[in-house]
């Protein structure tokens, strides 16, 4: 005999969750805090998705899922250095949009390291590109430059935590670009002074 549908939404239920625990953290969301949250009850909740760790990790997937569209569609850019500046402004607009909590779920959660390195590589990966492609000096590190990049990111989503403005949040962002840039620049000098010498 079929047992009595549930009387909540999952993916409505996962989209609560998500943001209970963006905005408070793993450590402090309380399966009370989730149930009251969701409208249901903590054997509801046990039943449908096990227990809070596996609740989070549902939720961590729709979050990711969602910041993976605007992510990909950022590294798309045709240049190595367009796509970062599209995924830091599409990040800071995100960080900052009403109706959902402040900052980025995967920059501030600790538990997120694993989701953090992931889009480090993916951006290493997009700097690789640009320099096949010749829009990035070949001397540059990719990973390095990724790491500076999601070190800006993660910098905008705790200025965001704190109650900065988008325009606060975006100026971060501006300065991070405008260092990369002299950075990207410098190399360039540099090797091209060198290529002189060995003439």
């Amino acid at each position: 005999m079929a047992g009595r549908p549930r009387s909540f939404d999952r993916n409505t239920a996962v989209v609560v969750a998500m943001e209970q625990f963006w905005r408070d953290g793993y450590e402090a969301t309380t399966v009370a805090k989730l149930t009251e949250a969701m409208g249901i009850t903590p054997p509801s909740m046990y039943a449908a998705f096990g227990d809070k760790d596996h609740l989070f990790h549902a939720a961590v997937d729709c979050y990711v899922d969602a910041m993976m569209v605007g992510f990909e569609k950022a590294l798309t850019q045709p240049t190595a250095f367009d796509a970062i500046r599209e995924m830091l402004y599409i990040s800071g607009e995100a960080h900052t949009a009403s109706g959902t909590p402040a900052g980025c779920f995967v920059a501030i959660e600790p538990r997120l390291a694993s989701e953090r390195a992931i889009l480090r590589r993916r951006l290493a990966e997009r700097i690789e590109q640009g320099i096949a492609d010749c829009d990035v000096p070949p001397d540059t590190h990719p990973e390095e430059l990724a790491g500076y990049v999601m070190a800006v990111h993660s910098g905008m989503a705790m200025r965001a935590r704190d109650g900065g403005t988008s325009e606060e949040v975006l100026a971060i962002a501006e300065m991070g670009l405008q260092a990369i840039a002299v950075s990207l620049a410098a190399t360039s000098s540099s090797r091209l002074a060198a290529g002189d010498r060995r003439d």
